[in-house]
């Protein structure tokens, strides 16, 4: 099955945002923020993408993160350090938290 373009696209923003790769504690927020601009097919490909690359106990909290998002909301001092993160790697969906 080929990856849409958009996932690979928001895989190489996840990355440029987080260059030394995504602390566990932010998988939460980051997939509750895509979960408002895509589908759920989507946030559950570029979760995957995420695993293929990550180490066992990251994947398991990729895991546990895509869970949580669907019972849990995170906060919105996670969320806006999220945004931060991502805005600075040139991502166009999340724009930093204005105080």
């Amino acid at each position: 099955m080929a990856i849409p373009d958009v996932v690979t696209k928001i895989v190489g923003w996840l990355r440029a945002g987080y260059p030394e790769g995504v602390p566990q504690h932010d998988y939460m927020p980051i997939f509750a923020l895509l979960g408002t601009q895509l589908t759920n097919d989507e946030v559950t490909l570029i979760a995957g993408e995420l695993e293929l690359a990550a180490d066992p106990a990251s994947a398991e909290a990729i895991k546990a993160a895509i869970t949580a998002v669907t019972n849990t909301k995170p906060t919105d001092a996670d969320l806006a350090r999220v945004r931060s993160h991502l805005a600075a790697g040139g991502w166009p969906l999340a724009t930093p938290h204005q105080d």
